[in-house]
């Protein structure tokens, strides 16, 4: 049936390879973005270097992105109440968006 019933959740079933599954390791993300898209580049920069390595980069649509952002929200609200508030170090100059003007 081409169409499901409102407010029903479909079940998707999740595979993972190995190599993904362990992951990447990333201490800083640079988010940029154009009308039809974000670019989530997630880096690597080693204390006191001067320069950093992106180790993945993520392409989402603005809907997906804000869907990622809701998500975010909902987990770090979860995580605090459990663990207690998390500490950041905001004396960091973290560039919010570098000019991305490209258009899919």
């Amino acid at each position: 049936m081409a169409e499901q019933k409102k407010g029903k959740k479909q079940k998707l079933d999740i595979s993972i390879d190995e190599q993904t599954a362990d992951g990447v390791y990333s201490n800083l993300a640079v988010i940029n973005h154009s009308r039809t898209e974000f670019v989530i580049d997630f880096l690597s920069v080693m204390p006191g270097s001067s320069k950093a390595r992106v180790r993945s980069r993520i392409v989402l649509t603005p809907e997906h992105a804000k869907r990622l952002h809701r998500a975010l929200g909902q987990n770090l609200r979860k995580y605090q109440s459990n663990f207690g508030d998390i500490n950041t170090n905001d004396s960091v100059d973290i560039p919010l968006n570098l000019g991305f003007k490209g258009e899919a």
